[in-house]
């Protein structure tokens, strides 16, 4: 499928974007990946670890449509993960999130359409699920606006898809590095000892995104099955020895995470190691991928009523695995 193919993804220096390229240039044999971000210090810092002629880089912001019309040029799929995603950050400069993650996604859609892009998958977030805070907020936004995309597109043949996910580990945004931080000290801060979270790796981030270019028709938003974790039994992985305090709850801050409400779980379908969502509004036909079945009336799919978990022991082996400790 991306065997001599043109990839560009916005956001393309941060994490995923660093290991999507990385297993793309290994594995799907492009003619040629595009990182497209705003930052020339870690597109310079790229650069000089990938060294290869098959990457371009262009500095730009998802803000910018015109500069995003020059990079979609000749493209053929793009991985949408530039987004603000800092949630106090983005409640005190709610503006400049709603530029990024809303305008953003809108100025992308309209330039992949124009530039005859074939596919596009946007990365989402747990927090686009009932969301509490702008953050999450935005990217729900964002989700309705890509998959209303397909419509927008008309006769085009650009389809658009977004995949929904919670906490990556070993992300630069992940609380690892944070609770690694404060385990110098002795002692690591928990919101609330009740609190659960979705986890996932960076590889099974990224494979799950090839996955769903693999499957997409358009209009779906594709949501893996992963596990869940108690974050006490994570601050215990991380740090055995460090002492545990008790802090409360942040603003913006949920005790569990739902990657899929109640009111979500219309049109929603599962297969073995995924969920699909369907378009609520019957624009234009999506056929169901393969093997999957309608969900039942009233279900949920959030980091508490998770029937997956991880233990302590088991995510030190996942953490180690992946080089985080």
């Amino acid at each position: 499928m991306f065997e001599d193919k043109v990839i560009l993804v916005t956001g393309g220096t941060g994490s995923f974007g660093k290991f999507f390229i990385t297993t793309a240039l290994k594995e799907l044999k492009p003619r040629k990946v595009i990182v497209f971000s705003r930052d020339e210090f870690k597109q310079f810092e790229m650069a000089k670890i990938f060294g290869t002629d098959r990457i371009r880089y262009f500095i730009g912001d998802v803000r910018d449509r015109e500069r995003l019309y020059r990079a979609l040029t000749g493209v053929d799929y793009v991985v949408h993960a530039a987004a603000l995603k800092h949630v106090p950050l983005c409640e005190y400069n709610p503006f400049e999130a709603i530029q990024t993650n809303v305008f953003g996604a809108q100025n992308l859609i309209s330039a992949c359409i124009d530039a005859g892009v074939k596919k596009v998958v946007a990365l989402s977030t747990d927090k686009a699920c009932n969301p509490i805070n702008l953050y999450g907020a935005t990217k729900l936004c964002s989700d309705k606006l890509f998959i209303a995309a397909n419509s927008y597109a008309g006769k085009s043949v650009t389809r658009f898809s977004a995949v929904r996910y919670g906490n990556v580990l070993g992300s630069r945004g992940s609380v690892i590095p944070l609770f690694q931080e404060m385990a110098k000290k002795g002692e690591i801060q928990i919101t609330d000892d009740r609190m659960t979270r979705f986890w996932i790796t960076l590889r099974q981030a990224v494979n799950f995104v090839l996955k769903a270019f693999q499957q997409m028709q358009g209009g779906e938003l594709f949501i893996p099955k992963i596990p869940s974790m108690n974050v006490v039994d994570l601050a215990k992985a991380v740090a055995p020895e460090a002492k545990l305090k008790i802090i409360g709850i942040r603003p913006g801050e949920k005790l569990h995470e739902s990657m899929i409400s109640k009111d979500d779980a219309r049109n929603l379908y599962e297969g073995d190691d995924f969920f699909v969502k369907l378009p609520d509004f019957p624009f234009w036909e999506v056929k169901l991928p393969e093997k999957v079945k309608p969900v039942s009336e009233g279900f949920e799919y959030a980091s508490n009523l998770n029937t997956s978990w991880i233990g302590v022991d088991e995510m030190r082996l996942i953490m180690e695995s992946e080089g985080l400790i």
